[in-house]
């Protein structure tokens, strides 16, 4: 997850401050564009000319076997990888590829991992407010007074996430679920206009599963989402576009019923 550490003072660095002045253009059309992305590791291609298209507002679902270049595609998306070759776009304007993991989480790129990270000697509100994007130059503390916009957005967060009658608990005694949608809620303070999930269903009880598929479909729309997932129910639940990618390149795309009736994904990935 970016942490509240992770935003750069506005403007501290040219390249972000070149970021901010260029602007951000998700009002239409493609938020994400990967064309021709390869990543090579010691001669191995976990990436092998990925082009990838995710307009802004949809739910998009990333599946595949392991190897198949999932998590090596969000990192390149984040700036923790540096594709050898091919352009990763954010909105109309932004090559990704110019810029550090730092500044691509400032301009509105979220990514949750598989396990989640939260701060868990604090309350849930508290780990909230420690995820808010605020302006740097002025460090945070808990005893900060808070002004009523923020104070509605952290009880808007709760109700979204289903977390308000735990608003003063410990995040460290939540349920496994619970504290997944809490880092979530933690991602949305951020503002993010994408969010990349690992794996989020991983771990859960049914129940919690349910309400996370309810969770994800209420944010699309106002955001855009790409979920690397392995629960085919979960995926199925989502009533998504799907992706489905083998060594490094996508294979097929479409609804999960086009997908899973296609004999390539069949061979290398569902079985038979």
């Amino acid at each position: 997850m970016n942490t509240p550490g992770d935003d750069l003072r506005s403007g501290e660095t040219s390249g972000l401050g070149h970021m901010m002045q260029a602007g951000v253009d998700t009002s239409h059309g493609p938020i994400l564009y990967l064309e021709d992305i390869t990543v090579s590791f010691d001669g191995f291609r976990a990436l092998n000319k990925l082009t990838l298209t995710v307009e802004t507002g949809e739910l998009r679902c990333i599946i595949g076997p392991n190897g198949a270049g999932k998590t090596t595609m969000m990192d390149v998306i984040t700036g923790k990888t540096r594709p050898d070759e091919g352009t990763v776009f954010f909105g109309q304007t932004i090559d990704l590829t110019r810029f550090t993991e730092s500044e691509i989480a400032h301009a509105g790129i979220g990514r949750k991992f598989q396990k989640p990270t939260v701060f868990e000697n604090h309350t849930v509100v508290e780990n909230l407010e420690l995820a808010m994007k605020t302006d740097k130059r002025v460090r945070r503390s808990l005893r900060a007074r808070l002004s009523s916009e923020e104070i509605g957005r952290i009880g808007a967060t709760l109700d979204l996430i289903k977390l308000s009658g735990e608003a003063g608990r410990l995040a460290g005694v939540l349920s496994h679920g619970q504290k997944q949608w809490l880092e979530i809620g933690m991602l949305l303070m951020q503002e993010p206009k994408l969010l990349l999930l690992d794996e989020p269903a991983a771990g859960m009880t049914d129940h919690e599963t349910a309400r996370t598929a309810e969770l994800f479909k209420e944010l699309a729309g106002s955001h855009t989402l790409v979920v690397v997932e392995h629960d085919m129910d979960f995926i199925a639940s989502l009533a998504s576009t799907v992706t489905v990618l083998h060594e490094g390149s996508v294979l097929a795309e479409g609804t999960l019923d086009v997908v899973k009736s296609d004999e390539r994904v069949i061979e290398v990935y569902l079985g038979r």
